[in-house]
């Protein structure tokens, strides 16, 4: 089985396609139970070389999500040139094929979900989270028709959802708050886009979707919202994830990849339209469009990343490596669990807090 679809490429082609009816971008990521994986297009772009960096540029993937086109502000403002460091930044317009070079060994570093992240360690690829990037904060909603106005509600109704994306854990979180199990609901296990398509056709009650396909999805008349990733904090989280080996070999160049993602986090702030407009430019959205879902988004200060590795506030990645890995193993995504020895480390962001007087 490939592995789950996450983020979905191309936004503003998506956002058209839905005008249109067609729901496709690019190259659409495939389903998770499609068996194959289109290879979608990486584009690179390197920073300038600087003597105080050392060995070969670092490849860094990303792919189409608001909180990854931060890495668009990054090299374009010089924040890697500023911190000594060479990065190859590679982006994917397909998030698996994303996820597939980063398992077989053609990147350095990705950014990738915690459910992501533990299907690749399961699989046999050393990964470490050394940032967490953000949470989704309501990109990803269970949707559902008029008259459903709880979650008791959807008791007996047709859900529809892409088995083992996390839009299906967050179905099930959903469903858990009151202690129900997806035995409760009709499951359809349908591709995201699909899904979306079945909702607005009025085939099924209820749909788990990611934005864009939530503009989709509430076109049904008298659909809305039932819950969002926005209701149930870390339950949905991103991260920059390297391996063991970069780690060991250039620890002081991942401590500047590091560093320059939350300078970049601090010239957002001071700069919110050249920002928007950078990142915007990229997902080939309006600044408007891109703030619309950007807000569903919530990055992370470094003192907030720090406490979700340490199990506190604003979420425990160690409770949620729990939950994620009991949810991969009850839809059959994983035959093992995951280890979480090794899987977290927070003393890069930690560094940076005590260099800036955190």
């Amino acid at each position: 089985m490939t592995p789950a679809a996450r983020r979905v490429p191309g936004l503003v082609l998506l956002l058209a396609a839905l005008v249109a009816g067609a729901c496709r971008a690019e190259t659409p990521r495939p389903s998770t139970g499609s068996g194959e994986s289109a290879a979608g297009p990486a584009t690179t772009t390197t920073t300038a070389w600087n003597a105080a960096s050392t060995g070969p540029a670092i490849t860094l993937g990303y792919s189409a999500w608001p909180g990854w086109f931060v890495w668009d502000v990054t090299d374009k403002k010089g924040f890697f040139d500023k911190e000594g460091v060479k990065v190859k930044l590679t982006y994917f317009s397909d998030y698996t094929t994303c996820l597939q070079a980063m398992t077989a060994g053609r990147l350095d570093a990705d950014s990738q979900t915690l459910n992501d992240t533990l299907l690749g360690v399961t699989s046999g690829s050393q990964q470490v989270s050394v940032i967490e990037n953000d949470n989704s904060f309501g990109n990803d909603a269970v949707i559902v028709k008029d008259g459903i106005n709880s979650i008791e509600d959807l008791k007996g109704k047709t859900v529809a959802a892409e088995q083992g994306v996390v839009d299906h854990f967050l179905l099930l979180q959903g469903l858990a708050s009151k202690g129900l199990k997806e035995s409760d609901v009709k499951f359809s296990n349908l591709p995201t886009d699909a899904a979306a398509a079945a909702f607005a056709n009025g085939q099924v009650d209820a749909v788990g979707v990611f934005a864009p396909f939530t503009l989709q999805a509430l076109k049904r008349p008298g659909s809305h919202v039932l819950f969002s990733s926005k209701d149930f904090p870390g339950t949905i989280s991103d991260h920059l994830v390297v391996t063991p080996k970069l780690i060991a070999e250039r620890r002081g160049d991942v401590q500047k990849i590091v560093n320059a993602w939350y300078d970049t986090l601090d010239w957002i702030r001071a700069n919110p339209a050249e920002a928007t407009a950078i990142m915007a430019e990229h997902a080939q959205l309006s600044p408007a469009d891109y703030t619309a879902l950007a807000d569903g988004t919530k990055l992370f200060s470094p003192a907030d990343a720090v406490k979700g590795y340490t199990g506190k506030d604003p979420a425990d990645l160690t409770a949620m490596f729990w939950q994620v890995n009991d949810f991969l193993m009850g839809t059959g995504l994983i035959k093992q669990r995951a280890s979480l020895e090794g899987l977290y480390d927070p003393s890069f962001t930690q560094e940076y807090l005590k260099a800036h007087g955190g």
